[in-house]
């Protein structure tokens, strides 16, 4: 068999490896435009669920990410100069996205996949990829050239807010959601930490605040110093710097941008399938990018597997089963989009602790009143400090399960 993935992300890269393993014989191939290293992304953060996966199909990768990870064991929330509203039982993990996929690529490499970096490829031969390959994985991002030469029913909704995707020499230990009030309106990041000791930091606001704050007129550098200024708390005055890798049209590393929320009526024509952002998005907001990618490919080869001959009925079964799974992600990362695009009305009259906790159940997977409780009772430290440890036990025992050295 013959499997060619348009695109060297985690979704292109896992799902050559995925094939690779299922069958050392396949003829397995990764186009990518950029070169080694180039990615538009700082950081990427994941939890529980992608270890797991990693760890149930292919451990060798699933260690090489976790030993390259950083586990963050606290979330606070930062209102102006407020103290901080912390947000109990929150954990995570988080590295650099280019660190990510050195450890993929290297892995595909070595099962024996080829990479192509730096491969353009021309219209013509977009649209007629079905023919080179008895499976064709368009995992070539939200503007996928793949998708647009076909007809997969693509629907876009826009949100109203502009972010911009960044990093800081800030080494932030804890995930930090940061409010400020600028006669402007609010402005936010969200910030965790990443390799290198540096940490990824999106910045979000609307677009009333952009434009009062002069940030549509200003220059790239000139805008990031201007946010950093007014981020000048809880960054320690440390300055805010464009993320890596490659450089758009405009010449620029860091636009801002508006969330594009994107839908497929279907994810495949004849052999050619949709997978990762190609295939559907999910808002920043929630953090979900990287682990669906790295989900779909895991889907895929199951159903591969389970259809062993039948190529049609296994793109069928991973679509059918995964437009399932990543819908009701894909509802949650909306209602998170549009609390954003209404956080003054989130903001304005409340205290910092019940904001907190409104922010927490942005979603709305937080309906019980006892959590509101427990969120309070956070806030002291000695209870803080026992739900932490319980937390820690959790964390520990899944980790165990799947394999991991504990103590890391």
């Amino acid at each position: 068999m013959k499997v060619l993935c348009v695109g060297g992300g985690p979704a292109g890269l896992y799902s050559a490896i995925l094939a690779k393993l299922a069958d050392p014989t396949a003829e397995v191939e990764v186009l990518e435009r950029n070169a080694p290293g180039a990615t538009h992304g700082w950081g990427i953060t994941f939890g529980e669920d992608l270890l797991d996966d990693l760890y149930r199909h292919d451990a060798d990768s699933g260690r090489a990410i976790r030993d390259a990870a950083i586990l963050w064991g606290d979330q606070v929330v930062r209102v102006g100069g407020r103290p901080p509203v912390h947000i109990g039982g929150k954990y995570g993990f988080s590295m650099g996205r280019a660190a990510l996929l050195e450890i993929l690529a290297a892995r595909a490499a070595q099962l024996g996949v080829t990479i192509r970096w730096e491969t353009e490829l021309p219209e013509d031969r977009v649209a007629e990829l079905g023919s080179e390959a008895d499976l064709v994985i368009a995992a070539d991002g939200a503007g996928s050239r793949v998708r647009a030469a076909h007809d997969f029913g693509t629907s876009v909704t826009t949100g109203r807010n502009r972010y911009i995707w960044l990093g800081t020499s800030r080494y932030l230990e804890r995930f930090t959601f940061a409010f400020e009030r600028t006669d402007a309106g609010w402005i936010w990041f969200y910030a965790y930490p990443s390799t290198g000791g540096t940490s990824t930091c999106i910045v979000e606001c609307s677009p009333e605040t952009w434009a009062g704050l002069g940030l549509d007129t200003a220059g790239v550098d000139e805008g990031l110093a201007r946010v950093a200024e007014i981020f000048a708390e809880p960054l320690g005055g440390e300055p805010l710097v464009r993320p890596p890798g490659r450089v758009g049209s405009s010449g620029t590393a860091a636009p801002w941008l508006t969330f594009r929320h994107l839908r497929n009526a279907t994810w495949r024509r004849d052999n050619v399938v949709l997978m990762g952002d190609a295939a559907h998005t999910t808002h920043f907001g929630i953090g979900s990018g990287t682990v669906l990618a790295v989900q779909d490919a895991v889907r895929l080869a199951e159903s591969l597997r389970l259809f062993a001959d039948d190529l049609p009925g296994a793109l069928a079964g991973y679509e059918a089963l995964r437009r399932a799974e990543v819908g009701r992600v894909q509802e949650q990362a909306l209602r998170n989009m549009h609390w954003f695009e209404e956080v003054d009305r989130h903001l304005d009259g409340q205290d910092p602790v019940r904001f907190a906790y409104t922010l927490l159940d942005r979603r709305g997977d937080h309906p019980e009143a006892w959590r509101y409780q427990l969120h309070k009772a956070t806030q002291v430290e000695g209870l803080r400090k026992v739900r932490k440890g319980v937390t820690t036990v959790r964390r520990t025992v899944r980790a165990v399960k799947r394999g991991e050295r504990v103590g890391l």
